[in-house]
């Protein structure tokens, strides 16, 4: 699956986000490295903080069917994924990520992503 065919549907599943306070709807796919897509949407709360993202619902939603880290070639979010969001797609081990940023797509390792990443495994 190309990078745009997988955006698109992140583009498509957009359209199912919970998101009553913010109206910014957004979509997530990601590929496992079997050709599966799992997708995800973000979730608001009117508790502001409860609220999750569309790329931990997805890569939630992928645990959950059985998927673990190393599992995952290629996320795209129809947005630029918060900071959280960027920890996560890097301990998933998703290998590149496809985003939309001021109306362009912007494709980045994780590494690229997320420099000098937390790993909780390294010694202090």
């Amino acid at each position: 699956m190309s990078d745009d065919e997988l955006l698109a549907r992140a583009d498509a599943i957009a359209a199912r986000a919970y998101a009553p306070y913010s109206r910014f709807h957004v979509g997530c796919a990601v590929l496992t490295r079997g050709g599966r897509v799992v997708e995800g949407v973000n979730v608001e709360n009117a508790a502001y903080p409860l609220g999750v993202c569309a790329e931990r619902t997805a890569l939630s939603r992928a645990v959950v069917e059985g998927f673990r880290p190393g599992d995952f070639t290629v996320a795209a979010i129809t947005a630029s994924p918060c900071g959280g969001c960027r920890q996560w797609l890097a301990e998933m081990g998703v290998e590149r990520v496809v985003f939309r940023n001021g109306g362009r797509v912007v494709r980045m390792t994780v590494d690229e992503l997320l420099p000098e990443r937390f790993d909780a495994g390294e010694p202090a």
